[in-house]
């Protein structure tokens, strides 16, 4: 504790992030400051904190900081740290979820009208899409009204018009059959009724059903008809005393001091496009400091409105001026008193009560499938540290061919997909699935200790699929690389033992039990991702050489299965009953092509 009051003492005047630190060296929060000597002082000199900084506070054994130009700066850097490190005491918004949107190009001479997830600044964006009303649907509307052009085909030396022109879906600019000028009427008509005007698509679809059912094309009436019938869902979702050029976000949050609950409303053109509520555990910081913090992490993934309305407390300039500079876009944040708006975050209050009332039980079912499992495996197995992030690797092939390897992450507890690996194996010779696990491992941990090892991270935990063979195999490598601080443990399948370092013996967890279910959790999807990567690989080889390697299988039956099944991939997950309905192949053959490739 001496060291830190020295520490203390050296804290600049400045604005900037600090990082606090257990013994171990793993970051457990990180928290931005107007001024880094008075907030991280907080912490030490202030005697009345709420339960969960107190916590904090003793598991702190050292910190460091980071200094920022502003404090917007310290906001952005904050938001990247706490993505990057997950720490135990912040407030994780998990939002990995992105929204449909509807672009014109309109840097393009003739428009194009697509679906998109990005938002860059090319062109116009309406959205997003929440739920309820399809995007593809909308585009239809769009190109089946206005005649704009769905593809993305250059428009230059004149081409044949497409089946769209021919189906009154597109003017063909292609051809050269529309003038720029009498195109660009259309797209601003498509921009009108991207923006709420549905009056006037919804007259001229009346009209082309009309003539479709004069014309006795009565399949194309009833399909216009649904268009209609979409627009009036549409129409619907208005807020009728919502001004029509308001694009605004409407959050809530409820909490019980321990669990929280987060609510979104998102409003566009005075339409409202879908609601979104996510569960939160508290953190250690002030609660305004926290909702900030969430606001900053979802608006550095998605959109920013013209507006925000808040109810809770937030540092509404310091979000105001991050969206300025780093997402260049102007935000309003109002804390409505009556009116519309008003109603609207009374909605997204009483969403966010409703769904933490709802969902403590599932919250709490949750974190003990997570974070308390990983607990009871650091306790249980005599871990060294709490196995923040855990990875677990596996080896999948046929007969030593397309050998591949898979490194799976998680994170207290739950899957981490952006920090998986695949591996070809590269150096071991036939179905030596050992020596294959050794080349993994130390491929992967030679990158410790190198500049490599901000992208991969040290775990404080490797999970192997097997028994005692395998854990041996692995422990070589540890030796030869002289890797001491990371527990490695293997799961056997057939009986669901865990084999660790500490003992000769195994150790039976009830299978009941959450950090034995943790355990199967990383193993299977360790396997999933293996085999789906062999998969992939093997389906590009040659076909006939797989099924080449099955006695029994010659050049009839091989073309027999080709024809039916049409990919080796499907042949791979056909049953018994599939394949016999195959010419030439008995329910011995049969059975003896799905034991090979069951061989995963």
């Amino acid at each position: 504790m001496s060291d830190l009051k020295e520490k203390l003492k050296l804290l600049p005047d400045s604005a900037g992030v600090y990082i606090m630190l257990d013994k171990e060296g793993t970051v457990i929060y990180v928290g931005k400051a107007r001024v880094l000597k008075n907030r991280v002082r907080q912490y030490f000199h202030t005697s009345d904190k709420p339960a969960k900084v107190r916590s904090m506070v003793e598991n702190i054994a050292d910190f460091s900081y980071i200094v920022a130009p502003s404090e917007v700066d310290a906001l952005a850097l904050e938001n990247t740290l706490i993505k990057k490190y997950k720490p135990k005491y912040n407030i994780l918004l998990k939002d990995d979820k992105t929204y449909p949107y509807i672009k014109i190009h309109t840097r393009e001479a003739f428009p194009h009208i697509s679906i998109t997830r990005r938002i860059k600044k090319d062109g116009r964006y309406f959205g997003p899409f929440m739920g309820g009303i399809n995007c593809k649907d909308v585009v239809d509307i769009a190109a089946k009204a206005y005649h704009i052009r769905t593809c993305n085909t250059p428009i230059g030396k004149a081409k044949k018009p497409c089946l769209n022109y021919h189906l009154k879906r597109c003017l063909a600019p292609c051809a050269g059959y529309v003038s720029e000028e009498e195109y660009a009427e259309r797209v601003e008509k498509t921009i009108a009724f991207l923006s709420g005007n549905y009056e006037d698509a919804e007259r001229l679809l009346k009209e082309k059903m009309q003539q479709f059912a004069e014309e006795e094309q009565f399949e194309l009436a009833l399909a216009t008809r649904d268009k209609i019938a979409m627009l009036k869902r549409l129409g619907g979702r208005r807020i009728t005393s919502m001004p029509r050029d308001v694009d605004a976000d409407v959050w809530a949050i409820s909490s019980n001091g321990l669990y929280a609950a987060v609510s979104l409303l998102v409003t566009r053109k005075g339409i409202m496009q879908g609601a979104r509520t996510f569960s939160l555990e508290e953190g250690a910081g002030e609660k305004r400091e926290a909702f900030t913090s969430v606001l900053t992490q979802y608006y550095s993934a998605h959109e920013v409105p013209h507006e925000i309305i808040l109810g809770a407390d937030a540092d509404d300039e310091l979000i105001a001026n991050y969206c300025k500079e780093k997402r260049d876009r102007n935000l309003f944040v109002t804390r409505p008193k009556m009116g519309v708006k008003k109603e609207l975050l009374d909605m997204a209050e009483r969403n966010a009560k409703e769904y933490l009332d709802k969902s403590v039980s599932q919250i709490r079912h949750k974190n003990d499938m997570t974070k308390n499992a990983c607990e009871r495996l650091h306790t249980l197995l005599g871990l060294q540290r709490y196995p923040k992030r855990m990875e677990c690797y596996d080896i999948s092939n046929i007969s030593g061919v397309d050998k591949v390897g898979s490194m799976v992450v998680f994170t207290d507890g739950e899957t981490d997909k952006y920090e998986y690996r695949r591996f070809k194996i590269r150096t071991v010779e036939g179905a030596d699935d050992f020596a294959s696990l050794q080349e993994v491992l130390e491929r992967r941990l030679s990158k410790l200790g190198t500049e490599e090892e901000e992208r991969f991270q040290k775990p404080q935990l490797i999970v192997i699929d097997g028994g005692k063979g395998q854990l041996s195999a692995v422990k070589e490598i540890f030796d030869r690389l002289g890797i001491a601080d990371i527990d490695l443990v293997a799961l056997a399948k057939q009986e669901e033992e865990v084999f660790t370092l500490n003992s000769p013996e195994s150790v039976r967890l009830e299978k009941s039990d959450y950090a034995l279910r943790t355990l199967q959790r990383i193993r299977d999807e360790a396997h999933r991702f293996a085999i789906t990567y062999f998969r992939n690989l093997h389906s590009k080889r040659n076909l006939s050489s797989v099924l080449d390697e099955i006695e029994g299988v010659g050049k009839q039956k091989r073309v027999a299965l080709l024809e039916k099944f049409k990919s080796i991939d499907k042949i791979m997950q056909a049953g018994v009953e599939e394949l016999t309905s195959c010419e030439g192949i008995g329910k011995e053959l049969a059975v003896r092509i799905r034991d090979h490739f069951q061989k995963l």
